[in-house]
């Protein structure tokens, strides 16, 4: 019998109990491949960490994982087992039940080792379409500004592994930083479907604090 592929899914969360729920869901109606569930948690004081060990889906709880979103996420990537890692936040869900299916069979017949598709954003519970029109791909481009929506990333776990994982020093822009130097080993497919819904509110850091995050941007792009 063949082996399906395999992703490990790292969600951050503190205090997400609000959308939690819905993220979640997203990632166990995936078909055709295995989920691996691993939960990263800032401190979290009101139902998260209830409603995450309330699931009957294995899953690995890192808890009390203070030092920043960053090394967060590196934490997550530290116990994934995988072939592929993806990000996906807990105010963040896939919109349909065969994102990873579609990333799977997409990367088996490009062999390519990390892949991208596009998002749609969330907002009051509309789903709208990117507020922009993503360019086609290339590494000249993409030194312009980031264009790759992390919910909507996949990469091979040894190529992010061999990348260095997310660098801690950086608050907003980590996910640039890294599609940037995975850019110079390996191209990319970008996939033109949403697969993806990013929640735009307003307790969301890229909302909150949009001008430090594009200054981030401009520092790690310079």
């Amino acid at each position: 019998m063949m082996k399906l592929p395999s992703f490990s899914v790292i969600t951050c969360t503190r205090n997400s109990e609000p959308w939690l729920q819905e993220s979640i869901a997203s990632v166990l109606m995936q078909r055709g491949v295995e989920v691996e569930l691993i939960f990263v948690d800032g401190g979290s004081h009101d139902g998260t960490l209830q409603r995450i060990r309330a699931l009957h889906h294995p899953y690995q709880l890192l808890e009390n994982q203070r030092d920043g979103i960053s090394a967060a996420m590196n934490a997550g990537l530290g116990v994934a087992r995988g072939d592929f890692i993806a990000h996906l936040h807990s105010d963040d869900f896939y919109l349909r039940d065969d994102v990873l299916l579609t990333v799977a069979r997409a990367a088996r017949d490009s062999g390519r080792r990390w892949l991208f598709g596009r998002t749609l954003r969330c907002i009051d519970g509309c789903l709208l379409p990117e507020d922009y029109v993503a360019p086609t791909y290339s590494r000249r481009q993409l030194l312009r500004g980031n264009f790759i929506p992390h919910p909507a990333t996949f990469v091979e776990r040894r190529l992010m592994q061999q990348a260095g994982g997310f660098d801690r020093q950086l608050k907003y822009a980590m996910d640039y930083d890294l599609w940037l130097r995975l850019s110079r080993v390996a191209e990319p497919l970008a996939l033109p479907q949403p697969l993806a819904a990013f929640r735009e509110h307003a307790g969301s850091l890229s909302t909150r604090e949009r001008g430090a995050a594009m200054r981030e941007d401009l520092q790690v792009r310079l």
